[in-house]
C-alpha cells in the first residue's frame, strides 16, 4: 500500500532524498495529488496519523493531567506517561533535521551555527554545534601552516575526511540517543561529493538535511572576521596577528580552489536550503519543507552583526515588591520612582544614538518609563509571568492555600504552570517576538519584570532550562548586553538606588533528576557534567592515521611537532555562562 516518490516516478535517488519529508504516499489517489485537491502537507498528516491508529490498533488509552504543567496527557498501565523533559515540547513527528553549513572560511558560518543554535534550545528544541575544526584540532597535534589544506595534500585530506566522519558519528548519536533534535554540522562543506556524502548519511538515518550557504565576497568583512576571531582560535596562538592573516588568507584560496556553491537551477534545486548573501542584504530560499526549516530562515533574516548595546532592566519597586505579592498591577514604591529618575539620568549619559525603549502594558512598567521624557511602545508580551489564581498573593498564602501546588513549582520551575495561569515555558513562547526584534534592532532599552527578563538574559547568555528560573535580575540594577563574535558581554550597574530583594533561590533538596538534558549551545558535541569526556576522535573505525612531516614552519609554531592523530590529553572547547570560544576551521 505505502510506496515512495522514486518507485512510482522514476526519480533519481538524490532528487527522492530532497523531497522525503513530504513524498510518503497515502492511496488515496495519485490523481488526487496530482490536481491538487490534497496538499502533501496533508497527505503526510494522514500518513502520521494512520500509522499512529494502526500502531494503536485495539488499544484504549484513558488521559490524565499532568500536575506540573497541567497538560493531557496519555497514561500507560495506569500511570501517567510523562513527557519528555528534554526538549520540554511535544513528541513531533518529524525526523530529527541536520543543519548544514556550506562556504569558505571566514563567513561567518560557524557565527550564525552558534547563534541559531542557542535561539533553537532556547524555544524548546534541544540542539547542538559540531564544528568539524575542533575535530581536526584533536585528531593533529599541532599546527604549521595553510598547506594542510592544500587539495593535493593526502594524507591532510584523510584526516579531513575522517574528522567530518567521526562528527556525523557524534550527529547521529545525539539525534537517535540523546534527544536531540536538531544537530548543526559546522564545516566548509563546500564540495558537492561532500555534500552528497551528507545527504546519503541523513537518508540512511531518516535525518532531514537544510544547507545554509554563507557567501560574502566584500574584502572587508572577510578581513574583519578574521582579525576579530580567526587569528584568536588555537591554530594561531603562538602566532602574531600579521602572519596569521596571511596564512588564514591563503586557507581561503586552498578551499577556493575546489568550491562548489549550491546551484539552484539544476543540481541542488531539489534540496532545502537558505543562501545569505553579504552578511543578510540578500538571501535565496529554496524548498522549505517543515515548521523548523521555516523558523530558520525567519531567524536568518532577522539577525545582523552591526555594533550595538541592549539594556534590560526592571521597573522601579512597585507596592506589591514591598508587599511581596506575585503579579498585579501596582504603582511604584517611593524608592521605585527614585529609581525611574535615576534611570532617566543614565540613559541621558550614555548619549545613545536611537535609542528605542520598550515597556510592559504593565501600570509599574509604564510609570518608569515616563520619567525618561523619551518616546516608547508598551509590548503586552513584556508583561510579567501570569501567576493565575496565585495572583496577588504572598509566597505564605500560595504555601497555605495551595500547599501542592506550591511544592510543585519547586519542583520544576521552569515547566511548572500556575493554574489557570503560565509557566516560564509559556513565557518563552510569549516573547519570543521580543527576541526577534531585539535582534533587528540597533541600540534598546527593555524596561520589563523578573521572569520576562530572566526568559531574555538565558537566550542572550546561552542559559539552559533549568537555570533560566533562578537567574538574579535584582530590581534597580541595568544589565547591558554588548554581542560579541560568539556570545554576549554582559555589564551589571547598579544605580544606588535601594529595594526589596524579590529573588528566590532553588530549594538546596531540589536536585535535578537523572536524564535530563541540559539544552546549552556548545562546541562539544557531547557535552555533560562528568568530570571526564571521552575524546571525540575516539569514535573512529579507520586505521589510525599515520604521522605527517608538516611543512617548513615559518612562523604558528614553537616546536617542530608532527602532525598525528592522538586520543588523550586533547584540547575541549566548551562554552560556560557568557564565555567565548574562539573558532576556526
Amino acid at each position: 500500500m505505502w510506496d515512495t516518490a522514486a518507485e512510482q516516478t522514476g526519480r533519481t535517488a538524490r532528487e527522492t532524498r530532497a523531497l522525503r519529508p513530504g513524498l510518503v504516499l497515502v492511496v488515496i489517489s495519485a490523481t488526487q495529488l496530482r490536481l491538487g485537491f490534497v496538499s502533501w502537507s496533508s497527505a503526510s498528516l494522514i500518513f502520521g496519523s494512520l500509522q499512529f491508529h494502526r500502531h494503536h490498533r485495539g488499544m484504549t488509552r484513558e488521559l490524565t493531567q499532568n500536575k506540573i504543567q497541567k497538560i493531557w496527557i496519555p497514561s500507560k498501565d495506569d500511570k501517567p506517561a510523562m513527557p519528555r523533559k528534554s526538549g520540554g515540547g511535544p513528541h513531533l513527528a518529524n525526523p530529527p533535521t541536520v543543519i548544514v553549513m556550506v562556504g569558505l572560511p571566514a563567513r561567518g558560518k560557524t557565527y550564525m551555527s552558534r547563534k541559531l543554535t542557542r535561539y533553537l534550545n532556547w524555544v524548546g528544541m534541544p540542539t547542538k554545534v559540531f564544528n568539524v575544526g575542533e575535530y581536526r584540532r584533536e585528531a593533529v597535534k599541532h599546527y604549521s601552516s595553510y598547506d594542510f589544506f592544500k587539495s593535493d595534500n593526502k594524507e591532510a585530506v584523510r584526516i579531513r575526511e575522517q574528522c567530518a566522519l567521526a562528527a556525523l558519528r557524534d550527529v547521529k548519536v545525539y539525534l537517535t540517543e540523546l534527544g536531540g533534535q536538531v544537530a548543526v554540522f559546522d564545516a566548509t562543506n563546500t564540495t558537492r561529493s561532500r555534500r552528497d556524502m551528507i545527504l546519503d548519511f541523513g537518508a540512511e538515518n531518516g535525518f532531514k538535511i537544510f544547507f545554509i550557504e554563507s557567501i560574502c565576497e566584500d574584502p572587508t568583512v572577510i578581513a574583519t572576521n578574521i582579525m576579530e576571531v580567526k587569528v584568536s582560535c588555537p591554530d594561531y596562538q603562538d602566532c602574531n596577528k600579521t602572519d596569521a592573516l596571511e596564512d588564514f588568507q591563503k586557507r581561503i584560496e586552498c578551499y577556493r580552489v575546489n568550491y562548489q556553491p549550491l546551484d539552484t537551477d539544476d543540481y541542488d534545486k531539489n534540496l532545502s536550503f537558505i543562501k545569505v548573501i553579504d552578511v543578510g542584504r540578500r538571501f535565496l530560499v529554496n524548498r522549505i519543507q517543515d515548521h523548523i526549516q521555516s523558523r530558520i530562515v525567519y531567524y536568518l533574516m532577522n539577525i545582523h552583526v552591526q555594533p550595538r548595546s541592549i539594556y534590560l532592566c526592571r521597573h522601579g519597586e512597585s507596592q506589591h515588591n514591598l508587599q511581596g505579592r506575585l503579579g498585579g498591577d501596582s504603582g511604584l514604591s517611593t524608592r521605585g520612582r527614585k529609581f525611574a529618575s535615576a534611570l532617566a539620568k543614565f540613559v541621558e549619559e550614555q548619549k545613545l544614538k536611537d535609542l528605542k525603549v520598550w515597556t510592559s502594558q504593565l501600570r509599574r512598567s509604564i510609570q518608569t518609563a515616563e520619567a525618561l521624557n523619551v518616546p516608547y511602545e508598551q509590548w503586552k508580551a513584556l508583561n510579567e509571568i501570569d501567576a493565575g489564581v496565585c495572583e496577588e498573593m504572598t509566597y505564605e498564602e500560595v504555601r497555605e492555600r495551595y500547599p501542592e501546588e506550591f511544592a510543585l513549582r519547586d519542583q520544576d520551575k521552569y515547566y511548572y504552570r500556575y493554574p489557570t495561569g503560565e509557566s516560564y515555558q509559556d513565557l518563552v513562547q510569549r516573547v519570543e517576538p521580543v527576541i526577534m526584534e531585539l535582534e533587528r534592532q540597533e541600540n534598546v532599552l527593555v524596561i520589563c519584570h523578573q521572569a520576562v527578563m530572566r526568559c531574555l538574559l538565558a537566550y542572550f547568555l546561552d542559559k539552559s532550562a533549568d537555570e533560566m528560573p533562578y537567574l538574579k535580575c535584582p530590581l534597580h540594577t541595568v544589565l547591558k548586553l554588548t554581542p560579541v563574535a560568539y556570545g554576549c558581554k554582559v555589564e551589571s550597574i547598579s544605580l544606588n538606588v535601594e529595594a526589596v530583594n524579590t529573588h528566590r533561590d532553588r530549594p538546596e533538596e531540589i536536585k535535578r533528576g537523572p536524564g535530563t538534558l541540559i539544552r546549552r549551545n556548545s562546541v562539544t558535541p557531547l557535552t555533560s557534567h562528568e568530570p571526564t569526556k571521552k575524546p571525540r576522535i575516539d569514535a573512529l573505525d579507520d586505521p589510525t592515521i599515520p604521522e605527517l612531516t608538516p611543512a617548513p614552519l615559518t612562523f604558528c609554531a614553537t616546536t617542530n611537532g608532527s602532525l598525528a592523530l592522538t586520543t588523550q590529553n586533547l584540547k575541549r572547547c566548551t562554552t560556560e555562562s557568557h564565555d567565548i570560544p574562539q573558532l576556526c576551521q
